[in-house]
């Protein structure tokens, strides 16, 4: 899954050239969000994210993995957006969604540098309505500041999660699943995704079971197992939006 999913033009933001660009206040719609069965997910919204969708490893085998949220059962299905595009009320919205349409760009010749960029895309940006990007001497506003401090940590945040995935694959934990649901005769699958294998957990010395437990990764791990119950929650909605397009 790639970093970028959602941004169709995403550019670097410039002082001069969006100096009098506005934010259009949020409408509770997310439509870029619609063709998309999964959405990638740092470790610290593991437990909120666990109580709505089932959380899993992406990624090649042998890694590098990463956590992702499973929101549909096949391709470019998000069961989590109703008609008019707004977020189910009962689910935690993902960081990863919630920053759009800013996000921060690694520059391969830049070292650890990173710009900000926004997707000059989305219909939200204008030049008359909301808040602005930036103050009249053309510095970043208090608004625009804290896009970017959040950018900052959920940047920050995803590093640590690639350092967890990385742990569970060197410990060989991460196995390969196939989600899979059956409706009407038909299979609905959702496949290049790992969970944790359990019985290599249990199988682990004592040691490195504690070492998991300090770190606090069994946590992590606990709430990924848990998650895995939500597929049932997955099939509803999917059952629910097949009987709603039926009925039209």
């Amino acid at each position: 899954m790639a970093a970028m999913l959602f941004y169709e033009t995403p550019v670097a933001l410039n002082r001069e050239r969006h100096r009098h660009l506005k934010l259009a206040p949020a409408t509770g719609q997310f439509p870029f969000a619609q063709r998309t069965n999964s959405v990638l997910l740092a470790a610290t919204e593991l437990a909120d994210a666990a109580t709505s969708y089932p959380v899993v490893f992406v990624g090649n085998a042998g890694g590098p993995y990463a956590l992702a949220a499973i929101v549909g059962l096949s391709d470019e299905q998000n069961l989590f957006l109703d008609a008019d595009n707004g977020w189910a009320p009962d689910a935690y919205i993902p960081a990863f969604v919630r920053r759009y349409p800013f996000v921060l760009a690694e520059d391969a010749n830049a070292g650890d540098d990173l710009t900000v960029c926004v997707d000059e895309a989305f219909p939200g940006l204008n030049d008359k309505d909301g808040e602005p990007l930036f103050d009249a001497d053309g510095q970043s506003s208090p608004m625009l500041n804290g896009v970017i401090d959040f950018l900052r940590l959920f940047h920050t945040e995803m590093r640590n999660t690639h350092e967890f995935a990385k742990q569970l694959g060197e410990l060989d934990l991460l196995t390969p699943k196939v989600i899979e649901v059956e409706r009407g005769g038909q299979k609905q699958a959702v496949d290049g995704i790992y969970i944790v294998d359990e019985a290599k957990l249990r199988a682990l010395p004592d040691e490195v079971l504690a070492r998991l437990v300090r770190n606090g990764s069994m946590q992590l791990i606990d709430a990924h197992l848990l998650s895995l119950k939500r597929v049932a929650g997955l099939a509803a909605r999917f059952d629910r939006r097949a009987r709603a397009t039926t009925a039209v």
